[in-house]
């Protein structure tokens, strides 16, 4: 496509609902609620029956998803997994290597399902931040050998845990994708965060990837669902696999509703959560005890280590919640804590965080 789509952007004229007034949820972006007006598109929509290609606000979303990210065609799926593992099963044959960063969200947290359903395995490399390692990529790829799977598809996350791959290194994996004769499939559950950090439109992004997978569920604020936008060719093929997996719908235009309000009016938006995360990360970063993983907050992400290992950082994250702060407990062995903001998070929010902080590690 070469028109660029202009998607609404204006606020929501009334606040997030909070499932409580006291708590600030710093968890993840998936705990977004619905703003009132979002519920009464979906509780507005026309619907159909969504196999029989009837229901018109799915056909709206999906169009205006492939639109804004410049691709041909856009399926709608339950959850960003699936829309990953559709990827899988279209792209790549079973047996054969997917290439991609060791800590890929779908590598580590979608259930093994490259290797128990796809029938793929999965071949890592590092990513300590959103740089990628070319020349490490391109000496892993594989052709056809009798004794080696083939590399299959390369797989990239864009952001990656908050941070940004740039749009070069993204070019140049395009030009090594098409070299080798192998698709590219992005993990752009939060594209549209990445796009704003990078000050383009999110299909300038998604034109370096056959495939992309993105959520409506985490930062725009809609409660369910995923978009996985590519060919028509390809989208075709992955709603049949969609349809073999259980996620066929009928009359899914009440929740794809919600994505569509999303769409159309929470992308600019995301320009506070950046800001609420530059402005949480600046305070903590001046408390005793606690240090960034990074030195620029480009989204919505960041990481922060408590000094004293993981049973200081296991208290830490207690006395947060003791104080009505909620944060993600660090993995195991680890002293690591997320934090992101989102549509449901003020800058008192914020400023009271950065309080509770400062008490925690009295």
């Amino acid at each position: 496509m070469t028109h660029t789509p202009t998607a609404r952007s204006d606020r929501p004229e009334a606040a997030t609902e909070r499932s409580s007034p006291s708590v600030i949820d710093l968890r993840s972006d998936t705990v977004t609620l619905p703003t009132p007006e979002m519920r009464a598109a979906m509780a507005a929509a026309p619907v159909g029956d969504d196999f029989y290609r009837e229901d018109p606000t799915v056909d709206a979303l999906e169009k205006l998803a492939a639109e804004l990210l410049g691709k041909e065609a856009a399926l709608f799926v339950p959850s960003g997994t699936m829309g990953n593992l559709l990827a899988y099963l279209t792209h790549a044959p079973a047996g054969g290597e997917v290439i991609g960063p060791e800590p890929a969200h779908s590598f580590l947290n979608e259930g093994g399902n490259p290797a128990r359903i796809a029938g793929v395995m999965v071949r890592t490399f590092p990513q300590e931040q959103g740089e990628l390692d070319l020349d490490r990529i391109r000496g892993m790829i594989r052709g056809r050998r009798i004794l080696s799977p083939p590399t299959v598809l390369l797989w990239v996350e864009q952001p990656t845990r908050g941070y940004v791959v740039p749009l070069e290194q993204l070019a140049e994996l395009r030009q090594l994708a098409t070299t080798y004769g192998v698709p590219v499939h992005m993990d752009g559950a939060r594209i549209f965060n990445a796009a704003l950090a990078l000050g383009v439109p999110a299909h300038v992004i998604a034109a370096y990837a056959d495939s992309v997978m993105f959520c409506v569920s985490k930062g725009l604020g809609a409660p369910v669902g995923s978009l996985l936008v590519g060919s028509k060719t390809f989208v075709e093929e992955a709603r049949h696999f969609r349809q073999m997996l259980g996620g066929g719908m009928r009359q899914a235009g009440i929740i794809a509703a919600g994505g569509l309000y999303a769409l159309n009016h929470h992308i600019a938006r995301l320009a506070e959560d950046h800001a609420n995360a530059r402005r949480l990360a600046a305070g903590l970063q001046q408390l005793p005890g606690l240090r960034l993983d990074r030195g620029v907050v480009e989204t919505n992400i960041f990481y922060v280590d408590v000094a004293g290992g993981p049973q200081a950082a296991h208290e830490f994250v207690q006395r947060l919640r003791q104080d009505g702060v909620l944060v993600n407990p660090p993995a195991r062995d680890r002293q690591t804590i997320r934090f992101v903001t989102h549509i449901g998070i003020t800058e008192a929010d914020i400023d009271r965080a950065i309080e509770a902080a400062r008490k925690a590690l009295c």
